[in-house]
């Protein structure tokens, strides 16, 4: 199953797409690995922000005078984010999947909450390059005016993505 090219295809046709992965039948495993390569993805996103963080946290310290035990740590943070990100939000995303699937039904859809489900999940992982170059950004340059029109295109490609493969599941 290659990953790269389908992503790069899901920004081309992201209909055809999420037909092609629901044309495989309802297999949960295969959503389930979805989910968690993208949570994956959008940890190490992080990293580069949680970097940051820590170092410009440890030199408001040091101008302080604050003990550097009392500073939390780059692996603090990363901790922290990993449970965040990669055990919380996958369930965050199913709760969410089943509210779109819902939301779909009451407006005519006729789909299955299995392909609720891998619209969303495909779409996360679909933008989840995106969202390293965003952490990339808003760990070299800060917050700013790039990092938030970075961040902007990235939520409206994830929109965008998450929306028209939505539609095509419940069609």
């Amino acid at each position: 199953m290659p990953i790269v090219p389908d992503i790069l295809r899901t920004w081309r046709d992201p209909g055809g797409m999420i037909a092609q992965k629901l044309a495989d039948g309802p297999r949960e495993d295969r959503a389930l690995a979805t989910l968690m390569g993208a949570c994956a993805l959008i940890f190490v996103a992080q990293w580069p922000v949680l970097a940051r963080q820590a170092h410009l946290a440890k030199i408001a310290a040091e101008e302080a005078g604050t003990p550097l035990d009392q500073v939390p740590s780059l692996q603090a943070l990363m901790g922290g984010a990993l449970l965040a990100v990669v055990f919380m939000a996958p369930l965050a995303f199913y709760v969410l999947a089943a509210i779109s699937h819902g939301i779909a039904r009451v407006f005519g859809g006729k789909g299955s909450g299995f392909g609720a489900r891998m619209a969303l999940f495909w779409a996360l992982l679909s933008v989840a390059p995106a969202m390293l170059f965003n952490g990339l950004v808003l760990g070299l340059v800060g917050p700013g005016a790039a990092a938030t029109g970075v961040g902007a295109l990235v939520a409206l490609g994830f929109v965008y993505l998450w929306i028209r493969m939505l539609i095509k599941a419940e069609s």
